[in-house]
């Protein structure tokens, strides 16, 4: 596959994490600029290497920067879900703080000594948190887009019209395009939403670990949350610097996406400036 998220072809790293052998499929996005920062890509719950589509080379052509984009278990080219598996609960926090450090170690990243930004959309930004949380060293900083720090009425809601179209209209075809096995991809995102027991799913206590500078940003006419789930993170992480966008969904980087890049070069120019982010709290 060479479409898609833009920046050289295709590549497929294997990895032991969370007691599985894993196929991960991942691009790299400016390779060369080798002494540039790293800023890596973790994508929504129906996301994949190939639908970021030019995103990631626009965002890393912008900061000047190299970027990894993969599929997360699950999707994309990835290893799918076995038919009969039910993602746990806490299925964020295992990508968060098993798959990607395996990930980092197939692929010779050093997080410790080199530091990569993170750049999550909807439960790619909760697992980026997961990961600034675990990792606080670990990472020069995480720009989140519309995460998940809590479940919401209208996240639910959302959901159960994504699965009611997904049966009932060409969203399943289209989704095709994106995914080897598009129900691995959509029924293991859906199904652990629309579990009665995710309801109590919340990450806000753990996010008071978090050290590195945080860009959260979320539209006005979001679908799947309200705007308390970015000023949630600002009340346990004072440093983040919010972004609330109108005219704006679910997926600010399709609906807005200058205004994302123009966000995320200031950012990161800021943090530049600062230096690394002093702890907030013991």
């Amino acid at each position: 596959m060479t479409g898609g998220a833009g920046g050289a072809p295709a590549e497929f790293a294997q990895v032991l994490a969370d007691g599985r052998a894993l196929r991960i499929e991942f691009r790299w996005i400016a390779p060369e600029r080798t002494a540039r920062p790293l800023v890596v890509f973790l994508h929504e719950g129906l996301g994949s290497v190939a639908m970021w589509r030019d995103f990631p080379a626009r965002l890393c052509d912008a900061l000047d920067f190299r970027g990894l984009v993969y599929s997360r278990p699950g999707y994309g080219r990835s290893t799918p879900r076995e038919p009969d598996e039910r993602w746990p609960v806490d299925f964020m926090h295992r990508q968060a703080r098993a798959v990607l450090p395996a990930l980092f170690a197939a692929l010779d990243i050093d997080a410790d000594a080199d530091p990569p930004w993170l750049f999550g959309h909807s439960d790619g930004g909760s697992i980026a948190l997961l990961y600034a949380s675990r990792f606080p060293r670990a990472l020069c900083g995480a720009i989140v887009l519309a995460p998940h720090i809590r479940v919401e009425v209208i996240s639910i809601a959302s959901i159960e019209a994504a699965l009611e179209a997904y049966r009932s209209t060409d969203l399943r075809s289209r989704l095709t395009r994106f995914h080897n096995d598009v129900d691995s991809a959509f029924l293991g995102w859906n199904d652990i939403w629309l579990d009665p027991a995710f309801a109590a799913w919340n990450i806000e206590a753990e996010l008071a670990a978090i050290r590195c500078p945080v860009l959260a940003l979320q539209g006005l006419d979001d679908q799947y949350g309200t705007l308390e789930q970015i000023r949630g993170i600002a009340r346990k992480v004072p440093h983040t610097r919010l972004v609330e966008i109108a005219r704006c969904a679910h997926s600010p980087h399709r609906d807005q996406p200058d205004r994302v890049i123009d966000e995320a070069r200031q950012f990161v120019a800021q943090a530049a400036a600062n230096g690394p982010a002093q702890p907030s709290r013991l």
